[in-house]
């Protein structure tokens, strides 16, 4: 009788648990999350300029690696598959590239897809200004043919301590391939 007892007992408990985490669960799939505002905005243009062989007083950007027997200075053909750029390009905060620099942008973008014009990007803003003083990383891929394409906020330094987000990218401009122009819409989700 007592066996009996103690198992009615503990069917009891672990139906009445497992009745009021079903309920939780459906409550919460049937209500919808709370809109998310950032925390904190900013945009800022980075120019990007690629060393072509002639231009090495202004280029802020060089081809370091390249497909087999391929050529330093210049992108490889299809898709430029294979490249990987490093670049320390000026951060202004309009799309002048002769306004004075806020920041760098500091990192290498790898041209990873031969039949689709796509990029994976790993850089930092760097900011040692009177506005600004630490560093916002992002990461992530750029599917260069979309007009916009959203990049990971995964951390950062300073001002942005541990700061996480998205930031969108736009080419604002560009001149062959040798200068590009991009527009950084951040939004911040965490700031600290």
């Amino acid at each position: 009788m007592r066996l009996i007892s103690s198992l009615f007992l503990f069917f009891l408990v672990v139906s009445a648990t497992a009745g009021s985490s079903g309920r939780t669960v459906a409550n919460k799939i049937l209500k919808k999350p709370a809109a998310r505002h950032p925390c904190k905005r900013l945009v800022f243009y980075f120019h990007d300029i690629i060393y072509n062989g002639q231009n090495a007083k202004n280029a802020t950007a060089a081809i370091v690696g390249e497909p087999s027997g391929g050529n330093k200075t210049i992108l490889a053909g299809q898709n430029h598959f294979g490249n990987l750029v490093v670049f320390d390009d000026p951060i202004t905060l309009d799309n002048n590239l002769h306004s004075t620099p806020v920041g760098r942008a500091q990192g290498f973008y790898l041209y990873d897809k031969k039949d689709i014009f796509t990029a994976w990007l790993g850089f930092s803003f760097v900011f040692n200004s009177t506005q600004h003083k630490g560093s916002i990383n992002f990461a992530g891929a750029d599917p260069l043919m979309n007009k916009t394409r959203d990049i990971s906020v995964i951390g950062g330094t300073g001002d942005f301590f541990m700061a996480r987000g998205i930031a969108t990218l736009l080419t604002d401009a560009f001149e062959g391939e040798v200068y590009f122009r991009l527009r950084v819409d951040i939004k911040l989700y965490e700031c600290w």
